[in-house]
């Protein structure tokens, strides 16, 4: 859900002021020029982050060039939500990204760390929902997965707290083929790797009753002991690009992959979903809930660059708008899941007033 948030002031700081002066003309009336100049007087939007969210972000900065020709194309780049929320959160001004995609929720020290570079104004945006996929080759024997299995075949540690050495998956449950296990997977930087943690690797190790009860007599060594993974092979991190990971398993049988559920999509006819919890991934079952691999998508803003940026609001109306990312806007065929209608509402409230972040919330 979007959070609580308190209305942006779109005062032109210090800052941003640098940044209106950069982006004009230099003639002697102040005024852009006539023609192709016309476009630079808002500066390209630049976008950076999350690899599960950059499709949809890539697909809105196309459609937003195509119906405004005369604004700069917006750039935008894949750099994992990690590596996205350092540069976004870097500063204020015209070398520092004016977006940043997020395949899951900004961090608290996230936060901080935007607020002691003079990044203050922070809107958020939830895009939509996604899904933690596994799929395999469409070659590979069918193999329904849990939590529980995953977290037992992934863990750094076993349950007994000796180093996880099991190598097949028929090792860590009998109903399962007798096949090495190779899971290709984001690496650390990436929101996917959180929200993997969170939601599968927790949710698997809560089922095994030797590593809950650490819960409530260690929280720190119960995380460590949940979402560590394993480092001998085994897990393996294909990197911020995720159609990589597709080619990977077209040319192995062997291997798993995670991934958006975007990916998965666009992918079938190559590659084949793998059930988790008995659901498999699809906009349904993700939509509702049942699919416990589900989570939000977002795009942060940084409200200091809105008036020296004009694009940005007209970027952000097409982003929130129903025919974008609603139930039937073009963003589904990309397979991006619809936010629920009050979500997408307050999404919109906040475009258009340029409402921020409440920080005391996350």
């Amino acid at each position: 859900m979007l959070l609580s948030m308190r209305k942006f002031l779109p005062a032109l700081t210090a800052a941003t002021a640098v940044l209106a002066l950069a982006a004009c003309d230099n003639n002697s009336s102040g005024t852009p020029s006539d023609g192709a100049e016309a476009a630079s007087a808002s500066p390209a939007i630049r976008i950076v982050g999350s690899s599960t969210v950059y499709p949809f972000t890539t697909a809105v900065a196309e459609n937003f060039n195509n119906t405004n020709p005369n604004a700069a194309a917006p750039i935008v780049e894949s750099t994992g939500t990690g590596g996205g929320m350092k540069l976004f959160c870097a500063g204020v001004g015209l070398e520092h990204p004016d977006i940043s995609n997020a395949s899951r929720r900004i961090k608290a020290s996230e936060v901080e760390m935007c607020n002691a570079n003079g990044v203050q104004q922070i809107l958020e945006i939830q895009v939509g929902i996604d899904g933690i996929a596994f799929a395999q080759s469409r070659d590979a024997q069918d193999m329904p997965l849990t939590a529980e299995q995953l977290y037992r075949a992934l863990a750094a540690t076993a349950p007994d707290g000796s180093k996880n050495a099991v190598t097949n998956w028929n090792q860590v449950d009998p109903s399962l083929p007798d096949r090495r296990i190779e899971v290709l997977g984001p690496p650390p930087t990436s929101g996917t790797r959180d929200a993997f943690n969170e939601l599968v690797m927790q949710s698997g190790c809560e089922e095994v009753p030797e590593v809950a009860a650490l819960e409530a007599q260690d929280e720190d060594l119960f995380e460590e002991r949940c979402t560590k993974l394993r480092e001998d092979g085994v897990f393996v991190e294909a990197g911020e690009n995720d159609n990589l990971i597709v080619q990977k398993l077209v040319s192995n049988p062997v291997a798993v992959g995670i991934f958006g559920y975007s990916y998965l999509e666009e992918n079938l006819d190559k590659i084949a979903p793998l059930t988790l919890n008995g659901v498999t991934p699809t906009y349904e079952d993700i939509a509702s809930g049942a699919y416990i691999a589900a989570r939000p998508l977002y795009i942060y803003v940084k409200g200091e660059h809105m008036t020296a940026k004009p694009d940005l609001a007209a970027f952000l109306a097409e982003y929130t708008s129903e025919a974008t990312s609603g139930p039937d806007g073009y963003l589904r065929n990309r397979g991006l899941i619809a936010a629920t209608d009050d979500v997408r509402a307050a999404n919109r409230d906040a475009a258009e007033n340029g409402t921020v972040l409440d920080a005391s919330t996350l």
